[in-house]
This record gives structure tokens, C-alpha cells and sequence, in this order.
């Protein structure tokens, strides 16, 4: 039901509807207390969900209801098909300034005005090297054992001194990257298609001349690029096959740059050491889904945005594009 707020005037209630506000994909129900509401509070009722809908029909029906919406990331897709059954739909705020999975084009033809907010580099920077070390010295492995009373000692951890870090990608994280592996005394180097020299010069790595390059020579591979028509499966089969067997392959930018099947293949095969990933073709990971027990592998559920600073940055901020756009001067539009 709609909340209701009233106000007396000439003897009389006058009775206003509120609007209603979801948050889409609220896992740990944190969306209401992370950011302060008060701004909002008498206009706007605010809804976390917690479960995450299986497909278009159950998105529908759970946003039915609302006016405005915050989703996280990209996980959950806001395409034509969805946008034109939701006809209450005023204001989506995506968290971030880039976001892949809404049809802008179909949000302004349905009246529906699309917001971003601001995002750290900082918290997937940590988490990717909280996956790096977690490979490298067999961290869920030897927990798993501790705790379940297994085998002490089952591994033989990787050094990262004098070793080579390969990155894909010196954007804002990949950039970051370098001078913390140099802190490591790893050797950097790094490949995009369109880095230069004068990049890689800036953060401390080696322009490698081609992606097989990097492949082959590095001990750890960490990926740091955008998601496009280009870098879809940049990593397959063939790529994996010329990473070194020793070698560990981590990722917490985009699923779909690294072949899922041929990463399985690659693990249960024991053509690398190891990888690690935070990001899925599908989220949440179908129970019984094969990555949840492949071989040399640590998964972790897309963590690499959740901090609590990050959940401040972003439900503050949709406080703020909520009431910019009650005020009638929306903030961060996108694209």
C-alpha cells in the first residue's frame, strides 16, 4: 500500500500519497540505514529487497508499485521489454556513472529519468589483491581445512616478490594496481589495445607488445578492462593455454571478458594454477552451477563494490538525485 502523509489546512486533513521507492537487490538489508533518508522521508516511502528477481516477469512484478528505483551495478538489466510494463516509473538511479544494462533510449521515450551517483575505485582495488594473496597462499583452502578439521598443511604458497604481475587494463583500478605489486617487489607489466607507452610509463609498468606476451611471461594475470564487442571473451581457450602452468588468472571487472567454459576447462584440467574471479555471467550463481565447485578456484559473490563507504557514496547520493528530482533539477543524469 502507499504510505500517507497529512497536513491540515482550513479545518481539514489534506491527504497526500507518497511515492514509493525500491532497492533492487539489497542483500544484506543495509539499503535503508546506509545513507540518510530524512531529506526524503515525508514524500517518499523507501523498500529494500532482498531477494533478487529470476527473470523479467518477477522484476515487473516487484517494481510494479514504485515510482522510482535504485539498482546496484549491473546485475539487474532495465531493458525495453521491462521499462514500457512499468508505467509508474519516474526515476531509475543506477549506482555508478556508467551502466550497460539500461535501454536509455526506451527510459526517455517512457517518461523515466536515469541518474547515477559517484563509485571509488578503492574497494575493488583491495578486493582484487584480496583475491591475488588468497590464491597465492591458498587461503580458502587451508581455512576450509582449519575449520572442518582437514589436512594441515595442504598447500605450498606462491611467492609475489620477484614474480611478474600482468595486467589487462591501466584504467582507475589497473593503474592503482602497479605501484602496490611494485610495494610487493613484483615485476608489472600490461596490455590494452590502445595503451601506450607514456601510460605505462606513468604508473610503473612495462608495456607488453602483445597480449601473448603478457600471457606468457606473467605469474599472475589480473584483469582491468571495460566490457565491449572487443574484449567479450578476450580470454578463451587459446589465451589460457599460454598462460603459464604456474600461473594464476584473477578477475573483478567483467565476467564476459573471460570465457566461462574455457576457464572450467582450464581448472579442471590443471592448464594454470589457479584464478579467482568476483564477477559471473549469471548473479546470483544458479545453486549446483559448475564454478561453484570447479577445481582451483576461489569465488567470491561480486563483493568488489561492497564497503560500507562505497553503500554510503551510493545510497547518499540517490538521496540526493531523489530529492533533486522532487525539486524538479534532476542530478548526474545519464548516459
Amino acid at each position: 500500500m502507499i504510505g500517507e502523509s497529512g497536513t491540515w489546512s482550513g479545518g481539514e486533513w489534506s491527504v497526500v500519497a507518497r511515492l514509493r521507492c525500491a532497492l533492487v537487490d539489497d542483500f544484506q538489508g543495509v539499503g535503508t540505514t546506509a545513507a540518510d533518508w530524512s531529506p526524503v522521508a515525508d514524500e517518499v516511502e523507501v523498500v529494500g529487497f532482498r531477494e533478487h528477481p529470476v527473470d523479467e516477469d518477477a522484476l515487473v512484478a516487484m517494481l510494479a508499485g514504485f515510482e522510482i528505483v535504485v539498482t546496484l551495478r549491473e546485475r539487474v538489466a532495465f531493458p525495453r521489454t521491462v521499462l514500457e510494463r512499468l508505467p509508474r516509473l519516474r526515476l531509475l538511479i543506477a549506482s555508478g556513472m556508467r551502466n550497460s544494462v539500461i535501454d536509455y533510449a526506451a527510459a526517455k521515450e517512457c517518461g523515466v529519468t536515469v541518474c547515477g551517483t559517484a563509485s571509488s575505485s578503492t574497494p575493488p582495488l583491495e578486493h582484487t589483491w584480496a583475491l591475488l594473496l588468497g590464491l597465492a597462499r591458498g587461503i580458502g583452502v587451508e581455512s576450509a581445512a582449519v575449520r572442518e578439521g582437514g589436512p594441515w598443511q595442504q598447500t605450498v604458497g606462491a611467492d609475489l616478490h620477484g614474480r611478474r604481475l600482468g595486467l589487462l587494463g591501466l584504467g582507475k583500478i589497473g593503474g592503482r594496481m602497479a605501484p602496490v605489486a611494485a610495494a610487493f617487489g613484483m615485476d608489472v607489466v600490461a596490455w590494452s589495445r590502445n595503451l601506450t607507452r607514456e601510460r605505462a610509463d606513468e604508473v610503473g609498468a612495462v608495456r607488453a607488445g602483445s597480449l601473448g606476451e603478457l600471457l606468457e611471461t606473467s605469474d599472475f594475470v589480473s584483469v582491468h578492462l571495460a566490457l565491449s564487442d572487443r574484449t567479450r571473451h578476450l580470454i578463451g581457450a587459446a589465451e589460457l593455454a599460454r598462460m603459464k602452468p604456474s600461473a594464476y588468472l584473477i578477475n573483478t571487472s567483467r565476467a564476459a571478458i573471460v570465457d566461462q567454459d574455457a576457464l572450467l576447462d582450464a581448472l579442471r584440467d590443471g592448464t594454470i594454477a589457479g584464478a579467482a574471479t568476483d564477477v559471473f555471467d549469471t548473479e546470483p550463481l544458479p545453486a549446483g552451477h559448475p564454478l561453484r565447485t570447479a577445481p582451483r578456484l576461489l569465488a567470491t559473490p561480486h563483493l568488489g563494490y561492497v564497503t560500507r563507504d562505497n553503500y554510503r557514496r551510493y545510497y547518499g547520493d540517490a538521496v540526493e538525485n531523489i530529492r533533486a528530482y522532487l525539486d524538479g533539477s534532476p542530478l548526474r543524469l545519464l548516459p
